[in-house]
């Protein structure tokens, strides 16, 4: 495996954009490695929309595998909606627009090679959208144990504030328990899908400062005695003061319609 991929057909591509997978991320078989290295190279734009993939001979050459590998990985493209394959005319790069986002191996590339933040700008979007409908169904459905569970994870994180790292961690357990609690099951996993992704970029996760986490602490604390008071439109309003403020101030300094939304 490992002499295939470095052939000179990959390391001639490889000036086209960052397509080692990460190596904590490696796929184990053959085919996920050819879909994971030509899913990175249509959303970096090193195959542009409307062009056309290599055949099969020259993708079976490149990466070292049987044309019923490359096969099954051109389904699993057409699957994701990158592309189109057609007899006779070989496999076209299909518009964005149609790009399946809710794909981990997609969203991940796109976050990878989202320069201008625009993904990461939709994506904290999303979470508005969600979440704060998720708070303040919280905010009528929680139980006792809940509210008692949710007490204890804001003091965590406010004995977390030294170690930025775990703060972070204990941020997303603290969300978690509010979406879990909201009994939204779609919504949590819509969320937690691509929370995940969206959390293995360096661009959305910043370096806080002690400043910034003590801001971030206040904000969980308004959002936890919302909730526990049953104000289902107070425990919506500070959700949405949190999740924007906090990619306000995280955001780097790119300009993009989030930003400017939020004044950064």
């Amino acid at each position: 495996m490992t002499a295939a991929f470095s052939q000179p057909g990959l390391t001639a591509s490889a000036s086209r954009g960052p397509l080692e997978p990460p190596a904590h991320r490696r796929p184990r078989r053959l085919g996920d490695t050819v879909v994971t290295y030509l899913v990175d190279r249509i959303v970096s734009g090193a195959y542009p929309v409307d062009s056309v993939l290599p055949t099969e001979p020259e993708l079976c050459q490149e990466f070292g595998v049987s044309r019923t590998v490359v096969r099954e990985s051109i389904k699993l493209l057409e699957a994701k909606g990158l592309v189109k394959a057609t007899p006779g005319r070989g496999t076209r790069v299909l518009e964005p627009i149609g790009w399946n986002l809710l794909d981990p191996l997609v969203l991940e590339a796109q976050i990878r090679h989202d320069s201008d933040l625009s993904i990461l700008d939709d994506l904290v979007n999303v979470r508005v959208a969600l979440e704060c409908d998720m708070a303040a169904q919280c905010a009528r459905v929680i139980t006792p144990a809940q509210a008692e569970a949710l007490k204890r994870q804001a003091n965590v994180l406010a004995e977390t504030l030294h170690d930025p790292e775990r703060y972070g961690r204990e941020d997303v357990a603290f969300h978690e328990m509010i979406m879990l609690a909201s009994g939204n099951r779609l919504g949590h996993a819509i969320i937690h899908g691509i929370h995940a992704k969206a959390r293995l970029s360096s661009q959305y996760n910043g370096d806080p400062n002690r400043e910034e986490l003590l801001q971030s602490l206040a904000e969980h604390r308004q959002i936890e005695s919302m909730i526990l008071q049953g104000d289902s439109q107070g425990a919506a309003a500070a959700m949405r003061v949190h999740i924007v403020g906090s990619w306000a101030r995280r955001r780097p300094r790119v300009h993009g319609a989030m930003g400017q939304e939020a004044g950064s």
